[in-house]
């Protein structure tokens, strides 16, 4: 297990944020978006292909720098490879993003970047909504389950999972141009994130005030959305902050209808979003006590 690495990377996260440049995950951007120009097909071969060309080349090449930094000293290896796990990373930039939400003087403008949804219409209470569930999913996408994979197996770990997770928000669409050729990408996605989600889901449920509905909430309602993984910890937010969350929503001008997670019982406003992000400090707490103590006892 690689405690002291993910300790490293998470408290750089933490303190500086995302680094100058070009970001790795616009790097896999470019792979695969080349990859589609020259050789897509709806089939579901060539979209096996990238897959596997895309995993290969980032195992590589994270393997490739983990060879080269564990040649330079101890002290120096160790806080390079963190700051390079560091960019797999992305409570900073996600906190940052839906707390804008709230201090923005368009609201509907900031919405925009976080969801896919159609945002012309969209009132205080749905932003408010997608703000939520935004935060919600993507402490799964972009905090624990990159942790988990860098856990486990360390730089190549969360490299390969954030080249899966990119796959995944660029072709993983049931849409006539995807439906083929991003399954693999989706099927792999969807395995990657199966225990992640569920731990996200169960520490949701451990920080919440109502600790109670935000378990009762995860265990009916986790499993309604077409997603595998998606729904729970949404809908242990939605418990915890005794909300629904989840419903219909407009996408390209179509109305589609999505089940509901969780009971209204407090109304969804402004403050709601507040309680929801201020979970962060209690996240940081709790993850670094643990990465601490996993870094002590290794």
């Amino acid at each position: 297990m690689f405690f002291e690495l993910a300790l490293l990377a998470y408290l750089f996260d933490k303190l500086f944020g995302e680094l100058p440049g070009k970001h790795p995950i616009m790097w896999m951007g470019d792979f695969i978006a080349g990859f589609e120009r020259r050789f897509y097909r709806n089939r579901l071969l060539p979209g096996a292909l990238l897959v596997i060309s895309l995993l290969l080349v980032t195992f590589l090449i994270s393997i490739g720098l983990v060879a080269l930094t564990d040649s330079l000293p101890g002290w120096l290896a160790l806080p390079i490879q963190a700051i390079l796990a560091s960019t797999g990373l992305a409570m900073n930039m996600l906190h940052t993003s839906v707390a804008g939400l709230l201090t923005t003087d368009q609201p509907r403008q900031a919405i925009r970047y976080l969801v896919s949804r159609d945002t012309e219409t969209m009132t205080n209470t749905e932003i408010y909504k997608a703000g939520l569930e935004t935060w919600a999913e993507n402490l799964s996408d972009g905090v624990i389950a990159p942790l988990f994979y860098l856990l486990l197996f360390g730089l190549p770990g969360i490299a390969v999972y954030k080249a899966i997770n990119t796959m995944d928000s660029m072709i993983a669409y049931k849409t006539e141009r995807y439906f083929y050729f991003g399954k693999t990408a989706a099927i792999i996605d969807d395995i990657a994130n199966f225990i992640p989600a569920r731990l996200t889901a169960l520490l949701i449920v451990c920080l919440a005030k109502n600790k109670r509905h935000a378990w009762q909430c995860c265990l009916s309602d986790g499993n309604k959305l077409e997603s595998p993984n998606a729904g729970y910890p949404i809908a242990a937010m939605a418990g915890g902050l005794s909300i629904a969350l989840g419903g219909d929503a407009s996408y390209h001008g179509q109305i589609k209808h999505k089940p509901s997670l969780g009971v209204s019982i407090n109304p969804l406003d402004k403050s709601t979003l507040e309680q929801g992000l201020h979970m962060r400090t209690s996240i940081d707490r709790t993850v670094l006590t643990l990465l601490l103590t996993g870094a002590l006892l290794t």
